[in-house]
């Protein structure tokens, strides 16, 4: 007789239409029962539209009954939540306190790496008056769903992405709102998108220790927090305050991350520090944190972004980052597991 774990191998196969993640993957699997020569499985029908459910009926059918041993297969639907289907391991925010330092470009540096090391990735962009994560990705889709939740988009790689600026009818269009409805927004990306199941959930915060950032710290359950900062004395006293705000809050800071500390010109083999010295332990020391790594200004880096292709990118610089960054987060789980 077939068996469970057998079902469920081949529900891992059927990919939901146009997100591309398994039932399985996006947690849609409810039950499975299995007697004698049928077996019955019921799905959630979060975010999905009544052609898509058929389309996953039929196709659901067509893998369960070509295992060996099963005769009928029903599938059956039941509303369910989205954010009673997401199983998210660990949050981590990327803050900054002031615009302009590479928030959004080290939150999408962090996720790729993540997902290089073979992790389940998603990204939701709290900077819902400056998004800049789709541009960067080169997505452009609306994302799927139904009245019942939203299915994230799909980036190249791999990595699941909610924006905002995937919802307007035109990537330029300002969103001009008051605290409150950005608030609501970023609410409604933590608890109505069917992200499934995630072992990292990265969020770019909007800059600042207003509203939207302190939504993000009282809504969802961050497991810790990335400063970012650049080396000018201006920007690191600004950023100083997202600390304070970090740690008021109770919110472990992971590490922080210098960006844009450097030019490296390689006809000369030299790094210009066009910002004034790193300000990365001074950083590090205020945070209580490890300094996870310094960024250079890349034009390589710059071109990619423009191009949405940051998935492509590799230098020494950003493969020491990703290394310290699974240490720190490997470390980070190991204190919170004991």
């Amino acid at each position: 007789m077939v068996t469970e774990e057998q079902v469920r191998e081949r529900l891992d196969e059927v990919l939901v239409p146009g997100v591309k993640r398994s039932l399985v993957m996006l947690n849609l699997v409810r039950q499975v029962a299995v007697s004698n020569e049928e077996v019955t499985i019921t799905l959630a029908s979060s975010a999905l539209s009544e052609g898509v459910q058929d389309w996953i009926r039929g196709k659901t059918k067509e893998a369960i009954e070509r295992l060996s041993g099963v005769d009928d297969a029903q599938v059956d639907f039941v509303d369910v939540k989205p954010i009673e289907l997401n199983e998210i391991h660990s949050v981590i925010a990327v803050m900054s306190g002031k615009g302009g330092v590479g928030k959004s470009l080290v939150a999408s540096l962090t996720a790729v790496a993540l997902k290089r090391q073979g992790s389940e990735v998603g990204i939701l962009d709290a900077d819902i008056t400056g998004p800049s994560i789709p541009k960067m990705f080169g997505l452009s889709e609306r994302p799927g769903g139904s009245s019942t939740g939203i299915l994230p988009v799909l980036s190249r790689s791999g990595i699941s992405v909610m924006s905002f600026n995937l919802l307007l009818p035109q990537e330029e269009e300002a969103v001009i709102w008051r605290g409150p409805l950005i608030s609501k927004a970023i609410t409604q990306f933590w608890e109505e998108v069917v992200w499934g199941k995630l072992d990292y959930l990265v969020v770019d915060l909007p800059p600042g220790t207003a509203d939207a950032p302190l939504t993000v710290m009282q809504t969802i359950p961050i497991s810790g927090v990335i400063i970012v900062f650049t080396p000018q004395n201006l920007t690191t006293m600004i950023v100083k305050k997202a600390v304070n705000m970090a740690q008021k809050m109770d919110k472990s800071i992971l590490g922080v991350i210098e960006n844009m500390g450097y030019l490296y010109v390689p006809e000369i083999d030299k790094r210009i520090e066009l910002f004034g010295n790193s300000k990365g332990e001074e950083m590090a020391r205020a945070a209580k944190a490890p300094l996870l790594g310094r960024l250079p200004i890349d034009p390589e880096l710059a071109k990619l972004c423009d191009e949405g292709n940051i998935e492509r990118y590799s230098s020494d610089a950003f493969t020491a980052m990703a290394q310290s960054l699974t240490r720190t987060l490997s470390q980070f789980m190991s204190v919170k597991k004991n």
